[in-house]
């Protein structure tokens, strides 16, 4: 599966196929125009009650997984209509957090590897 996670900050790359935003705001300082998404699928982010719990705490990261699993798995359509793309070709998963170990794209590529 050619399944990457890159932070939206960087330049798009010719490599990046697919380019999917998989947070549920858009991020600050960024020019839609400039992203180069193939789609923004806010529905597959983490609800907005696990996103302000989990805060990028580190310490909450295995609890925020688990939790975010549990959403993903009742999330059926979001979750096909990223795995749509996934049989396509390359898929970039972009987010916006400062992390770049501990944040949503991470925890949904991590889950993405497992149920495929």
């Amino acid at each position: 599966m050619g399944l990457a996670v890159k932070r939206i900050y960087e330049p798009p790359a010719p490599d990046d196929g697919q380019r999917v935003l998989v947070d549920r705001i858009w991020p600050r300082g960024v020019r839609k125009e400039d992203a180069a998404l193939t789609v923004w699928l806010k529905d597959i982010a983490p609800s907005n009650a696990l996103r302000k719990w989990f805060g990028h705490e580190s310490a909450r990261w295995a609890e925020f997984q688990r939790r975010y699993r549990d959403e993903l798995d009742r999330n059926s359509e979001a979750v096909a209509e990223l795995r749509a793309l996934l049989r396509e070709g390359k898929v970039t998963l972009l987010y916006g957090a400062h992390d770049e170990a501990h944040n949503n794209a991470v925890a949904l590529a991590s889950y993405l590897r497992e149920i495929n």
